[in-house]
């Protein structure tokens, strides 16, 4: 690809950093464009309009359907009365945008498969990216995106909100200092409830080739998780994994299949509680029913039906340099939602038990059907968080951690702040800022778990991506 002209004079400087504090102590404004405008992007766009607009001006959308960017300035303009609505631009002028709009910053919420793409064409344009996790979904994009941030000398940040949960810097911190010694091994279980779960065999996720599977999509969060509470790297995994409760063949042999292909107009899919009814959410409606005239993208696809290329449940054994080891497991169809994680040391083990909903039933409608939502516009019940720390030869002490207020315990609202706020005047101790080598440090667990699927024998990760 060849190189273009910067987007703005100041992105290239040497020495000129566009975060840096004026001596009246007021940040440079950064001009900033979203790409890929669904319902993720929402936590983006609020932000940007809201608490951080005196420091950042969201300047462009960019999306490959004009009606989901013209539903997100319907909200910034009903939310911030008199606000002109962002220029809205279709996929093919993102880079039009770019120099039009003189972009120094990206923000990247596309489908998966698109990321790199985005990622690179704006480094190589001089704008500095936030993307989305998974970084990637595959090796060959993530060696792209590291060498054109390399060539670029930009900045890529990952959007790694669950660093930024307090229990898990909580973590973080008694493990570096010791409490239980040097790690030996993880155990770490994590279980999606069958609101959350079913989703991602609705969307465009349940086709492999998009998302990378759950492998990516999801457990990226979870691999870079345990990468930064070692402070250490996978060496070696293996993994099995399959496609067990979900999909055509499995709906048909347990009888939960229903005869449709997407729930909206199909009679037979009004009492299914493995349902989505678009209609009933005004958020759902918006973005993709009321969007489907222009791609012909059905957000509520069968979840038992055919097409399904991705695993559901799936078990992953990870060696790492530091010579620690991981046990994985991840269910798609749990009746509950959570995770549970144990770190066994030299000195000690610590527990982390976190449940996000305490059972997961359908949402009532008011014609008397069902309908599983998840994300849009349905609050979990009220689980609960319990830190353990278990020293050898103590009794087991409970760690309190105060959560704060929003999605993640908080860490969507600090992470924003990261991003966006000023820039620190000294180091973040946790390092919970995510760059791009650490966004392909979390991609080639998933990535290679997804080879030993295939392969079933353990794969060296640096024989996928040299990182």
């Amino acid at each position: 690809m060849s190189e273009q002209a910067p987007c703005t004079d100041a992105s290239t400087v040497p020495g000129t950093d566009p975060h840096a504090e004026s001596p009246s102590g007021s940040a440079s404004r950064r001009r900033c464009a979203v790409v890929g405008l669904g319902a993720r992007a929402r936590l983006f766009t609020q932000a940007l309009a809201g608490p951080y607009a005196d420091r950042v001006d969201l300047v462009g959308f960019c999306d490959v359907n004009a009606h989901r960017m013209a539903v997100h300035n319907d909200w910034l303009t009903a939310d911030h009365p008199g606000r002109e609505p962002v220029p809205a631009y279709a996929a093919e002028d993102f880079d039009l945008m770019l120099r039009r709009e003189r972009v120094d910053l990206v923000v990247v919420c596309s489908v998966d498969r698109t990321h790199d793409d985005y990622i690179v064409r704006a480094l190589e344009a001089g704008c500095d990216v936030v993307t989305e996790k998974p970084m990637t979904t595959d090796a060959d994009r993530a060696r792209r995106i590291l060498a054109a941030r390399r060539r670029s000398g930009r900045e890529v940040r990952v959007a790694f909100n669950y660093r930024y949960n307090p229990v898990h810097s909580a973590v973080r911190e008694l493990i570096a200092a010791g409490e239980i010694g040097e790690v030996g091994s993880v155990h770490f279980e994590w279980l999606l409830d069958l609101r959350h779960g079913a989703d991602y065999f609705r969307r465009w996720h349940r086709d492999k080739a998009d998302s990378g599977g759950l492998m990516v999509h999801k457990a990226t969060h979870h691999f870079d998780l345990v990468n930064w509470w070692l402070g250490t790297e996978p060496e070696t995994v293996f993994a099995q994994g399959g496609l067990f409760f979900y999909g055509d063949e499995a709906g048909g042999r347990r009888g939960l299949a229903r005869p449709y292909t997407r729930a909206h107009g199909s009679p037979s899919a009004g009492d299914d509680p493995f349902a989505v009814h678009l209609a009933d959410s005004p958020v759902l409606s918006a973005l993709y029913l009321d969007a489907e005239g222009e791609d012909g993208y059905h957000r509520d696809r069968n979840v038992f039906g055919p097409g399904v290329s991705i695993e559901d449940d799936m078990a992953v054994l990870v060696r790492y340099a530091s010579g620690a080891s991981l046990t994985y497991h991840l269910t798609a169809y749990a009746p509950w939602e959570g995770y549970r994680v144990a770190f066994n040391g030299s000195e000690g083990r610590l527990e982390l038990l976190v449940e996000e909903s305490t059972w997961s039933r359908p949402d009532v409608r008011t014609d008397g059907g069902s309908a599983v939502l998840h994300g849009a516009d349905v609050g979990d019940e009220a689980g609960r968080t319990e830190l353990l720390l278990r020293r050898h030869w103590e009794r087991p002490r409970e760690v309190k951690v105060p959560t704060g207020e929003g999605g993640h315990g908080g860490g969507d609202v600090r992470m924003l702040q990261d991003l966006f706020g000023p820039r620190r005047s000294a180091p973040d101790p946790l390092g919970r800022a995510a760059d791009a080598l650490d966004g392909a440090k979390s991609l080639v667990t998933g990535l290679a778990a997804n080879e030993s699927f295939v392969t079933g024998a353990p794969v060296r990760v640096r024989d996928l991506l040299d990182v």
